[in-house]
């Protein structure tokens, strides 16, 4: 995966930096695993506006990922790579032994024709899916369970990864890519390796139509509005607004918003670094 900048030409590709998509081997996704997905536009039920800056954007269909890998000791080909508009990082079509099909997310380094497994039998390998207890220690992996057959809810981002540290008794020590630092059991599951197209970070849009494709409004601050708009409103000029805070008065810079007695927080050793 690279990028590329492109010739100023117009004023909107001056500043653009995209993905080459040169990873990217089919234009069409698998029938069977698109559903339609619907946008809200920021309205509920009766129509009112409850998000705002959401609404347009381009149709999308949403490709349904496997993030459970429950089909252990069935070994996968890797059929294609292809592009997902729903997550920045990209999917790869599975297709498995027993005829099944499956998407999941590509990982740094997995080619076409490639074998993928999951289960505690799997080989330790890019792309094969285990239980924390069978990865060796130091491992870098991805697409981590939180609850044992729950499916993957973290390290799900294009570049991100975590790092299996030491064990615990029944627990698995993982560092974060927040740099957080807590323990998870060890029957969770686990990806091996990083998700791939890590060179996301890398791109700009160069417009703001671009943000409108991706069905975001204008955003406008709260410190050019009125004070019956905003509590960072008003005043002569262009005044800074007093301290940074949300329309419903909530600080934004410094105030802790995790749950004292939430109950995770036994499981985090080390809190992220500010």
């Amino acid at each position: 995966m690279a990028v590329r900048k492109l010739k100023p030409t117009t004023p909107g590709q001056r500043h653009k930096i995209i993905g080459t998509f040169e990873e990217i081997t089919a234009s069409v996704p698998e029938k069977s695993l698109v559903v339609g997905k619907r946008a809200s536009g920021g309205r509920n039920n009766t129509g009112k506006m409850t998000m705002r800056y959401l609404g347009g954007g381009h149709k999308r269909k949403y490709r349904l990922i496997d993030f459970k890998r429950t089909k252990d000791g069935i070994p996968a080909t890797v059929k294609s790579i292809e592009y997902d508009p729903n997550r920045s990082a990209r999917i790869a079509l599975l297709y498995y032994a027993d005829g099944a099909k499956a998407y999941m997310l590509a990982p740094q380094g997995l080619e076409v024709g490639q074998t993928v497994m999951s289960g505690a039998e799997a080989a330790p390998e890019v792309g094969n899916a285990l239980p924390l207890v069978n990865i060796p220690i130091g491992t870098v992996i991805h697409n981590v369970e939180l609850r044992p057959g729950q499916g993957a809810k973290m390290v799900r981002s294009a570049g991100a990864f975590a790092q299996l540290v030491s064990r615990e008794g029944t627990y698995a020590v993982i560092k974060m890519p927040s740099g957080e630092t807590r323990k998870i059991l060890s029957t969770c599951k686990a990806t091996i390796g990083s998700v791939g197209n890590s060179d996301h970070a890398l791109e700009k849009s160069g417009k703001a139509g671009r943000s409108r494709w991706l069905g975001r409004r204008p955003h406008n601050r709260g410190v050019v509005m009125n004070p019956v708009d905003h509590p960072m409103g008003g005043g002569e000029g262009r005044a800074s607004g007093g301290h940074p805070r949300s329309r419903t008065g909530v600080y934004a810079k410094g105030l802790k918003t995790r749950a004292p007695k939430k109950h995770s927080s036994k499981y985090i050793i080390e809190r992220r670094k500010k």
